[in-house]
């Protein structure tokens, strides 16, 4: 199953679960999201990303460069492991992680959470790729993709039980954009896939497409 159909599935459960006056403030606060262009101002297609160290959910410190050094990279944005679309994209990279294997391609995740909570998504999702803690967005905001959450959505959010500080280690609501790159050797991004609208993502058959095309 596709991630779209994954994703069209659990929104049809989130539809009939939430209330109607939620799902209306969920929407509307993503259509002011998208109106904002964020991706626009973001690493493209045909840039150079500079080098960067985050540590991974094991307390490994890793390195950009040593990445680029055994194949290219796939890198994957991501708010965190209480965001249901997330797990569902993360769960669906890992599964084509054999496929990606074989153009020795080096797949990472990273979200601002803290180091605990990134070892906790990794458990939860049986991930066998580094997640990595980019604490405080450095990293989310070289590539561009750092918002602010709407208070309204922050208050929702709050309602749920999602604990922003227990999370991230604060209460500045900061996240990336969801993104997934595909980085070649040189440190050029070959592959972006973009959105300010948190519910869609990129499937992982494209990025594998992304990457045979390298070598062809």
């Amino acid at each position: 199953m596709s991630l779209k159909a994954q994703i069209d599935a659990y929104n049809v459960q989130k539809d009939a679960k939430l209330p109607a006056d939620v799902l209306a403030l969920m929407n509307t606060t993503n259509e002011e999201l998208i109106a904002q262009h964020i991706k626009d101002n973001a690493l493209q297609v045909g840039q150079k990303v500079e080098n960067f160290s985050l540590a991974n959910h094991k307390g490994e410190n890793i390195e950009f460069a040593d990445l680029l050094k055994k194949g290219p990279v796939i890198i994957s944005f991501y708010r965190g492991g209480w965001c249901p679309y997330c797990n569902l994209e993360l769960k669906a990279l890992n599964d084509y992680l054999p496929q990606f294997k074989t153009q020795s391609a080096q797949l990472v995740a990273i979200s601002p959470q803290l180091p605990d909570e990134t070892l906790s998504t990794a458990q939860k999702n049986d991930l066998e790729f580094d997640v990595l803690s980019d604490v405080s967005n450095k990293v989310a905001e070289q590539f561009g993709l750092l918002f602010t959450l709407d208070e309204r959505i922050q208050a929702l959010y709050t309602q749920f039980g999602i604990n922003f500080e227990h999370y991230y280690g604060d209460k500045s609501f900061k996240l990336p954009l969801p993104a997934t790159y595909v980085i070649n050797q040189d440190g050029v991004i070959t592959y972006a896939f973009l959105s300010e609208d948190y519910t869609l993502r990129a499937e992982p058959i494209d990025v594998m497409a992304a990457l045979e095309s390298e070598k062809n």
